[in-house]
């Protein structure tokens, strides 16, 4: 294998978001492009006091293949893109820009990484009841794809404020549009959040809650509706086992992070921006045995 040389036709890549400097992307697509011998480079930038509209309008001046987007930018930018896949118009965030010819289009491969990893598991998402937390662009990516691959029930969990509207959405286009029954509670309402998750076989944490550096806090405070039948999942991979998963470990179930989640969206999003396939296997081994 042979090193990754920038030349004067290398093709520029990147990450968007805050903060982003712990992020395995890099490492991860900058080694597929090595493998595959494509002229191309990743790198992050984070955004926390960029201009989006501005930092948009450059990226697609230098001509990049395509960027992804993590939190809290995938809302943000659906309104400097050109058009949407119908997959990210109906979920309503975007991680993954394509270039194409100068036109920048926006995708969403989140649910399909969730639900690829969760197949990692052996669990089968049609034999029980779903609990969600969260309903931002991750959440509702994930969300809608469970929803789409046969969960029959879905509970999604989400504080009421800024994103309780786009909770409701949510649920409206599940009820609307799959067999999954979708259903909305308040995460201030203990009660209700313990009984959802305690009559649910699958748990998802999909905010930032017990993300570096606050990682002493855990959506779920109360641990009395864990049971062992519950598999419980976190798409936080800074750290590894988020407080959420050490006490669900605690408590005896089975658990998985974010780190499968994050290779197979993001062999999807590789996918769209070169038409091949990431090299999964060789990937995995290096950074995320």
């Amino acid at each position: 294998m042979t090193d990754q040389i920038i030349t004067g036709h290398t093709r520029l890549g990147c990450l968007l978001g805050t903060p982003v400097a712990h992020s395995i992307s890099p490492m991860m697509h900058n080694e597929a492009f090595r493998l595959l011998g494509l002229d191309c480079v990743y790198l992050c930038f984070d955004t926390r006091h960029a201009d989006l509209r501005n930092m948009v309008q450059t990226l697609k001046e230098m001509n990049v293949y395509g960027f992804n987007l993590t939190m809290p930018d995938k809302e943000r930018i659906l309104p400097f893109l050109d058009d949407l896949s119908p997959a990210a118009r109906m979920i309503g965030a975007v991680n993954t820009v394509k270039n194409e010819n100068g036109c920048l289009i926006g995708h969403n491969t989140d649910g399909i990484g969730y639900m690829r990893s969760l197949q990692d598991t052996g669990y089968n998402v049609k034999s029980g009841a779903m609990t969600l937390f969260g309903a931002g662009g991750a959440a509702s990516s994930i969300a809608i794809q469970a929803a789409l691959d046969g969960v029959p029930a879905l509970h999604i969990i989400n504080r009421r404020g800024r994103s309780w509207e786009n909770a409701k959405r949510l649920v409206r286009q599940i009820t609307e549009n799959t067999d999954c029954h979708a259903d909305l509670t308040d995460m201030a309402d203990h009660d209700a959040v313990r009984n959802r998750i305690a009559n649910s076989t699958l748990l998802a944490n999909a905010t930032s809650i017990g993300m570096a550096p606050d990682t002493n806090i855990t959506p779920v405070p109360d641990l009395s509706c864990f049971h062992t039948e519950l598999l419980v999942s976190d798409i936080i991979y800074n750290p590894r086992c988020t407080r959420l998963l050490q006490d669900a470990m605690a408590t005896g179930c089975k658990t998985f992070n974010g780190m499968y989640m994050l290779l197979y969206q993001g062999a999807a999003a590789f996918r769209i921006w070169t038409g091949q396939d990431m090299p999964v296997e060789e990937i995995r081994r290096k950074f995320f045995s």
